[in-house]
């Protein structure tokens, strides 16, 4: 049973009736390498990022009150990508490691894992960055 209390139960279910899209975000980091050999310009040369990633899950919320737990999220995430990407070289298992592809690939991993994620973001750089939505059937 949860540590709601009566009026708390009261406030969710007043909420919940209303028709909300909750989301929940979390923000996570890996460092990788990886070049772009097509690039004309210094992308072709081997090189490293401190990428950040921002995963967002929506959906219905639980009798707590929550999306899903942080940490339940914090494991699928670790499980799924982080120990993928991280220290990784990003070519040895993209053909093509462009952030937006790098954004794809990810989505598609967390979505395969079953999370309800509707949206992922990679930042490369502190200015630069690539959003990937879901915007149709996720395959389930």
């Amino acid at each position: 049973m949860s540590s709601m209390d009566e009026q708390d139960l009261d406030d969710l279910n007043t909420l919940t009736r209303r028709r909300f899209l909750t989301s929940v975000t979390r923000r996570f980091s890996f460092e990788a390498s990886h070049q772009l050999p097509w690039h004309a310009g210094k992308c072709a040369k081997l090189h490293g990022h401190s990428y950040q990633l921002d995963v967002t899950v929506s959906g219905p919320l639980s009798s707590d009150g929550i999306v899903i737990d942080f940490g339940d999220l914090k494991a699928v995430v670790t499980k799924h990508v982080l120990d993928k990407y991280d220290h990784a070289h990003l070519n040895d298992f993209l053909s093509n490691p462009t952030v937006e592809l790098v954004a794809a690939d990810i989505i598609s991993r967390l979505l395969d894992a079953g999370l309800t994620v509707s949206k992922v973001t990679v930042r490369e750089t502190a200015s630069c960055s690539a959003t990937v939505r879901v915007v149709g059937p996720t395959g389930d």
